[in-house]
């Protein structure tokens, strides 16, 4: 099957694109170990595994804003890259897991050493020689931009990347969900913040107040009073600012793709980064004409959609090109 994108002719709208999977899309579980790990400052990560004796290959997950690791789109992804021969970890941000986390602080778009902490306990507890990252939208830009940051100080073993429909400008992204086209959208991320902000209020009521929640709408609105205070930013604009990936796109050192829809309801222009892509030979862009946010829909024998045979095709060759030894 070509590697080029050509949506069944129902699907070439973005919004059913975009709604079609969460609402009808079955995906199997894949992975279904889960195991608990300790954060440095007291709180826990939960990690879910997939995983073969004797393979030395890992492919890790991050997933989107409000997402988890048994979203549908994560376990798509899962299935596919078992396919084809990777062990997989799909992690969940804190308070994504199913089960609140411990400390005020919860996740946010340029939270990299919540990445690293998940790297470093995969380091220091397997044998795996090499390891890819995917990360979807939200997950998407922590993943990048963690790849920007670090440049060529990269650990060795982590030898190529996928994002997908990847907000790259924060400020702009969160705008665009203002529109009104967007507002069942909009609508969804906000029913499930608003929740968590009123369970931690409960648990830190002297740091945490819940005066005016009910009434937010946006997410300039949320990421102002709750996002940007707790995590160490001045205001919404400070942390979309600090914590957009297409400032770190241009120092990325591995072979890395990014697939976001041109049509994607979620994105900007400022979210598809030509120059980096023109300038770094380490960096793709594809920029289908359809696929919606997290789309990609296709229906094929083996149930996978188009964005995870292209992010398996792209490792594989990543694979091929930078054949780099293990570290001692």
């Amino acid at each position: 099957m070509s590697l080029a994108y050509h949506p069944p002719m129902a699907f070439r709208n973005a919004h059913l694109q975009t709604i079609y999977p969460t609402l009808f899309r079955r995906t199997p579980l894949i992975t279904d170990l889960r195991e608990r790990i300790d954060t440095p400052d007291g709180d826990f990560l939960d990690l879910d595994w997939a995983r073969q004796p004797k393979n030395h290959r890992l492919a890790i997950i991050t997933h989107g804003l409000e997402g988890r690791s048994r979203s549908q789109y994560c376990q798509g992804m899962a299935a596919a890259l078992r396919r084809g021969g990777w062990d997989v970890l799909a992690w969940n941000f804190r308070g994504c897991s199913g089960q609140p986390n411990s400390r005020l602080q919860s996740y946010h778009s340029g939270a990299t050493s919540e990445l690293q902490i998940v790297l470093d306990h995969v380091f220091s507890s397997t044998d795996y020689t090499a390891i890819t990252l995917v990360g979807f939208s939200l997950g998407g830009n922590l993943t990048l931009k963690y790849l920007g940051d670090l440049g060529s100080d990269l650990d060795p073993r982590i030898r190529g990347a996928v994002g997908l429909s990847v907000p790259c400008d924060l400020a702009s992204s969160a705008k665009r969900l203002e529109q009104r086209s967007n507002r069942i959208y909009m609508a969804r991320f906000m029913r499930s913040l608003r929740a968590k902000v009123r369970e931690k209020a409960m648990r830190f009521p002297a740091q945490l107040s819940v005066e005016g929640l009910n009434s937010m709408r946006t997410f300039a609105e949320f990421d102002d009073r709750y996002t940007a205070p707790i995590h160490g930013f001045k205001g919404a604009d400070d942390y979309w600012s600090q914590s957009s990936c297409r400032h770190a796109l241009d120092q990325i050192a591995i072979p890395t793709l990014l697939i976001n829809a041109l049509d994607d309801p979620f994105l900007t222009p400022s979210c598809f980064p030509h120059k980096a892509a023109e300038t770094n030979p380490n960096f793709l862009l594809d920029t289908p004409n359809h696929g919606g946010h997290i789309g990609f829909i296709e229906f094929n024998k083996a149930q996978l959609y188009w964005s995870e045979r292209r992010t398996t095709s792209f490792l594989d060759q990543a694979m091929v090109a930078d054949a780099k030894p293990a570290p001692p």
